[in-house]
């Protein structure tokens, strides 16, 4: 077990952790400031890819297909949103049914295809597994996608001080004082399912041009790596005084870690067939920690 081995595939694993930290800040708004345990994530998660790059294949930008991306991660949201408010579907069980028919609509998007490529050295990628070394510094996968995050955390920042984004954040909180002043907590649920799954959808394209295609099965899972890293963050940095920014912020050093650990993992010599057993036991052990921790102290103030 060579350490220059691990080493060298340490900017791979930061730059797609950077990536997956994008789709896990839109877990956040769900999980953490809705409280909702929503799986469309998992349908989003190839729905964004397949998007972008059926649109760049198609001739377009690719800024205006990672916004494409975006927008089609928001209906999906919608959806989910609308089945769980005016239908009275509960929550998970609506975003399986839209990860579901996800799957089908996918497909169609991808022309039927499970697998659709594009080329690097024939289309104008933003991020690239090919651009992590020997490239200009502007190019770079890993400072582009940095700074990426540091754009979409101000712009995160800035809408959820505003009064609507106080409002979905209040819904969250406590949806029945949020309804007695007036709030319609439907509407902020919708309007955070639709933010949540654009972000993911978003993270999915530019997945996508990093890995050079768009694949069916992206998205499968998604919904661990996403809380593995909301929940590394709060381990880790819970206790550190922060604010809403810097709470975004270690959610994206979430994902980061959990992929240098999947990567040391694997130079350990894992089977790659195992990387799923090992995610879910990554999110149990992150998990279990704060519960086993407050267990232990109040096991000591008994004693």
């Amino acid at each position: 077990m060579n350490i220059i081995n691990l080493l060298t595939a340490f900017p791979g694993a930061i730059a797609q952790g950077l990536i997956w930290g994008i789709m896990a800040i839109g877990v956040f708004i769900t999980y953490k400031l809705l409280d909702l345990a929503d799986l469309t994530v998992d349908g989003t998660m190839c729905t964004g890819g397949a998007v972008c790059i059926m649109l760049m294949l198609g001739g377009h930008s690719v800024w205006f297909s990672l916004t494409m991306a975006f927008l089609a991660g928001m209906i999906a949201g919608f959806v989910t949103g609308f089945l769980h408010t005016f239908l009275g579907i509960p929550a998970i069980l609506a975003g399986i049914l839209t990860q579901l028919g996800l799957y089908s609509i996918n497909l169609r998007i991808m022309d039927n295809k499970a697998n659709q490529a594009i080329n690097v050295d024939k289309y104008d990628l933003l991020v690239s597994l090919r651009y992590i070394k020997n490239v200009p510094v502007y190019r770079n996968t890993i400072l582009v996608v940095a700074v990426i995050i540091v754009i979409l955390i101000a712009i995160l920042y800035w809408f959820f001080g505003t009064e609507i984004g106080s409002a979905i954040r209040a819904t969250g909180s406590n949806p029945n004082m949020s309804r007695a002043q007036g709030i319609n907590t439907d509407i902020t649920k919708i309007l955070g399912l639709m933010i949540s799954n654009g972000i993911v959808a978003f993270s999915s394209g530019l997945y996508a041009q990093y890995q050079g295609f768009a694949d069916i099965n992206a998205g499968r899972g998604a919904i661990v790596i996403g809380l593995a890293a909301v929940i590394i963050a709060q381990v880790l940095f819970g206790k550190i005084e922060r604010n809403f920014a810097l709470s975004l912020a270690f959610v994206a050093v979430g994902g980061v870690i959990y992929y240098l650990v999947l990567q040391v993992v694997l130079w350990l010599g894992l089977n790659a067939n195992d990387l799923k057993l090992v995610s879910a036991i990554i999110v149990a052990i992150f998990l279990a920690i704060p519960h086993l921790g407050s267990k232990r102290k109040g096991g000591s103030s008994n004693a």
